[in-house]
């Protein structure tokens, strides 16, 4: 009877000691998508129906991962054209002290991806190269203030959650396949801007003890001009240019939460 009890006591201490370190997303997470049109799923040509101008698609990294993972609560609110004044604005208010992950990828919209985008399209070499280094300036010197601002609302407002930050990734394979469009210089200079921006937002996100997802190596040898694109070119509806197609999302985004999540 003493071994019994012995082997029983050994047996909780042991169960106890595997609860403490099985992450909370593993035993049925709430779960909460922030972030802008690389988090919402524009891109990915289908949306759900009532996500309007979001864009929030089922093709998404974190529809994905609630369809394979059936978490307890699943609240998806990331928005295409989000910068962190909306994620402050109209999505943190979906985290509560329940929420046990939030994913999240910011910071593109602010620095002025788009116009970035549209200056390198129409215009030469030079401008688009000074319309970079206005961007690059901005996520320097602007950016971490604001990344600041919106990480510590989250934790602030699900204190026990794991949050995973994801990056971006370069869009261009240079030199690359295409023969037309912009050239080696324009899209080198864009890329240029991704790596500011990881660097700016890997800083930020450890500053706060988040996991930080780089995606530039995810998605190496599947940029725009690569031979397996996972990011559209200029596309029709224009919003869906120079974002994650399905490929990006399932297998560049997806596989980056899962390696933290399990």
């Amino acid at each position: 009877m003493r071994l019994v009890r012995i082997l029983s006591t050994a047996a909780l201490a042991l169960a106890a000691s595997l609860a403490l370190v099985v992450p909370a997303e593993a035993a049925g997470a709430n779960y909460v998508a922030l972030g802008d049109s690389y988090s919402s799923g524009t891109g990915t040509g289908s949306y759900y129906g009532d996500s309007g101008g979001c864009k929030r698609s089922p093709y998404s990294y974190p529809a994905l991962w609630a369809a394979s993972h059936a978490p307890t609560s699943f609240k998806f609110v990331a928005c295409s054209g989000a910068r962190t004044g909306d994620v402050l604005n109209n999505q943190v208010s979906a985290l509560t002290s329940a929420t046990s992950l939030v994913s999240i990828s910011i910071g593109g919209n602010d620095a002025g991806f788009t116009d970035v985008i549209t200056t390198c399209t129409f215009g030469s070499d030079s401008t688009c190269i000074n319309r970079v280094n206005q961007a690059k300036a901005y996520a320097t010197n602007t950016l971490p203030g604001l990344l600041d601002n919106v990480y510590t609302q989250i934790r602030s407002r699900a204190p026990s959650a794991r949050v995973v930050v994801l990056g971006y990734p370069r869009l261009y394979k240079v030199p690359g396949s295409c023969s037309v469009g912009l050239s080696d210089t324009k899209r080198s200079a864009i890329n240029s801007a991704s790596d500011t921006l990881h660097q700016v937002i890997s800083a930020r996100a450890g500053a706060k003890a988040f996991s930080y997802r780089d995606l530039r190596g995810a998605f190496t040898g599947h940029e725009i001009c690569s031979g397996d694109w996972w990011l559209n070119s200029l596309s029709w509806p224009v919003e869906e240019s120079y974002h994650p197609n399905r490929n990006g999302q399932r297998l560049g985004y997806l596989p980056q939460l899962n390696a933290v999540t399990g």
